[in-house]
């Protein structure tokens, strides 16, 4: 079997760990990098990793029919109209979250790779994380018995840039997708309601942004089970993600990944190293298993791992969070499109 022909397009930073772990599989050849600015340095860049080619135009990318599958790691508005044009040319898309800010939109695009019959996975990287996949194996063993309650904690270590903030979406969309993804991943359920409550307690850019860096949002799922999520944009000591899922024969809980389990005790108390402290720490292995089972699933002909359902639920859940801070109260995720209609939410 010969190697499948990859493009990844976006040349930042997540484009760059797509890069570097499609290297790494001896089934995959990376024939192009694609990124609207590229320059002399990223041409040295894909020069020393033995690409063979620094495109500017996906057009160029789309009109090669060496290439089987695409790598959508560009800016969330460029992920619809790059997805409709990959559908179109019959190519496998692996998407970065979200797939677009509007819920209508990427309905279009997840209707469009299933019409075309290509392969489409939305990059929801913590499912593979190792804490969290066990944490679900027991959940859905039925280890914990029926869920009741979950539990969801999100915080990063530091906020992003300013000019980041303008354009990410707001908190719910950028920061908590991952969260609702994760909900309805661990609980074995869809998620029907939310409540969010969200204020600005650590940079007042976030309110100059409309957005806010700290937020509580409470679930109700279909199986009747409860849930929580809070998330923060500054967590002094470092990146916390934690999960716990409690049932009516107990709860299972995963905590944070530390480089090493030292634990230090002395009489001035007792000590250990911070958590790994940010993203590419704690999911590099992640990273490494999501591209390697979008690959094994064109390879062997098996669905994705994350699908566009998956993404377009996670953003029902996000607009529905967005709303409900706005309206005051809790959110349907069958209301949302109406209500987003009604308030102009929609972008």
């Amino acid at each position: 079997m010969g190697k499948i022909k990859a493009a990844v397009i976006g040349a930042g930073r997540i484009g760059k760990i797509h890069v570097g772990n499609l290297l790494r599989m001896p089934e995959v050849e990376v024939a192009a990098v694609c990124d609207a600015f590229a320059g002399p340095e990223l041409q040295e860049w894909a020069a020393a990793c033995g690409i063979p080619a620094v495109l500017r135009d996906s057009d160029a990318v789309m009109a090669d029919p060496s290439i089987e599958a695409i790598f959508i790691c560009s800016s969330t508005n460029t992920h619809v109209p790059l997805i409709l044009q990959a559908a179109r040319a019959g190519k496998h898309i692996f998407c970065e979250k979200p797939v677009s800010m509007d819920v209508r939109k990427t309905e279009e695009a997840v209707e469009a790779a299933r019409e075309a019959g290509v392969k489409l996975q939305i990059g929801f990287n913590r499912r593979f994380d190792h804490n969290f996949k066990r944490l679900r194996e027991h959940v859905q063993g039925g280890t914990i018995g029926l869920p009741h309650i979950v539990k969801i904690t999100s915080r990063d270590p530091s906020p992003p840039h300013p000019d980041y903030i303008k354009v990410s979406g707001g908190i719910y969309m950028d920061m908590m997708i991952h969260d609702f993804d994760m909900a309805r991943y661990v609980s074995g359920s869809e998620i029907e309601e939310v409540y969010a409550q969200g204020g600005v307690l650590i940079d007042p850019v976030f309110a100059e942004c409309g957005d806010s860096d700290t937020a509580i949002v409470t679930l109700k799922f279909a199986n009747g089970a409860l849930g929580v999520i809070d998330n923060s944009r500054q967590a002094v000591y470092g990146y916390d993600q934690r999960v716990e899922v409690f049932g009516s024969k107990g709860s299972v809980a995963v905590t944070n990944d530390y480089p090493n389990t030292a634990e230090i005790s002395t009489a001035d108390g007792i000590y250990r190293d911070k958590p790994l402290h940010f993203f590419l720490e704690r999911y590099n292995g992640a990273y490494i298993e999501e591209t390697q089972l979008f690959i094994d699933s064109i390879l062997h002909g098996k669905p994705v791992p994350v699908s566009g359902t998956d993404g377009l639920q996670a953003e029902r859940a996000a607009l529905a969070a967005k709303l409900s801070q706005r309206l005051g109260r809790p959110v349907k995720l069958s209301e949302t499109l109406e209500l987003a209609a009604q308030h102009s939410i929609l972008a």
